[in-house]
């Protein structure tokens, strides 16, 4: 850890962990060192504005303030979390102590799909249930986290995560034209509640347009496709164990 915070303060880039992903890790770590895994972060000097903390499903209040004293930022992986029975992260109490809250998939082990809209979709939905308050992480505070909340976290906010003068021109064209979404009264909560990756149809990446009609157009799809089935089969030749995907 402490080479870790040399090189990021040399290099004045982010530090990402996950941390406080189970109570198990933190169950642990807490017997080893005497103490909980925020606690060593802090000692350590580890928990400043740079800090890209995933997860958080195990906070104390005082950890809480810590974060939001640091200026850390924290990154929300909601199904991933489900999937695994991780815990919850407190987003409700976070976002109240003014902790800047991104949005994440984690690994397709523990997510599968990797759908940013079902992120948003799952975020907003859990954090009712957890805080049984039905307009906690309304859908734009949803949307703000899957785009500048995860902008700010990197430190990149100052060039993407919203469409203003002077940042890059990274946009979705979404078809919101089908009966699964009609009516239509609010944009941004179909955005969060209704939509679906597979209703995205245009992107484009600093003006650079990378998806046209659905279709990549700087990748190959049919060869991505064929190389994932040639090293699907060899995974299952060589398996050991059923995979965790499977779960």
């Amino acid at each position: 850890m402490t080479l870790a915070k040399a090189v990021s303060d040399k290099l004045g880039l982010p530090l990402h962990i996950h941390l406080h992903e189970s109570e198990t890790e933190c169950s642990d770590w807490e017997g080893s060192n005497k103490e909980r895994p925020v606690a060593t972060m802090k000692r350590l000097g580890l928990i400043n504005e740079k800090l890209v903390a995933v997860h958080m499903t195990q906070m104390t209040t005082e950890e809480i303030n810590v974060f939001a004293e640091a200026k850390a930022s924290i990154i929300h992986c909601p199904e991933s979390n489900m999937k695994l029975a991780s815990g919850t992260c407190p987003v409700s109490e976070l976002l109240a102590a003014g902790i800047n809250v991104g949005l994440g998939t984690d690994g397709c082990a523990s997510n599968n799909d990797l759908d940013m809209y079902g992120e948003m979709r799952s975020a907003a939905f859990l954090a009712k249930l957890s805080s049984k308050d039905p307009t906690s992480v309304p859908a734009q505070q949803a949307l703000h986290m899957a785009t500048m909340g995860s902008a700010k976290a990197l430190g990149i906010d100052d060039a993407v995560g919203s469409l203003v003068v002077g940042k890059q021109a990274d946009i979705q064209a979404v078809d919101l034209s089908g009966i699964e979404s009609v009516p239509l009264y609010s944009v941004i909560s179909h955005l969060v509640y209704c939509t679906s990756r597979t209703q995205v149809t245009d992107v484009w990446v600093a003006g650079k347009q990378l998806v046209k009609a659905r279709r990549l157009t700087t990748l190959d799809e049919e060869g991505i496709i064929a190389k994932a089935r040639e090293w699907a089969t060899k995974a299952k030749q060589h398996a050991t164990v059923p995979p965790v995907a499977a779960a």
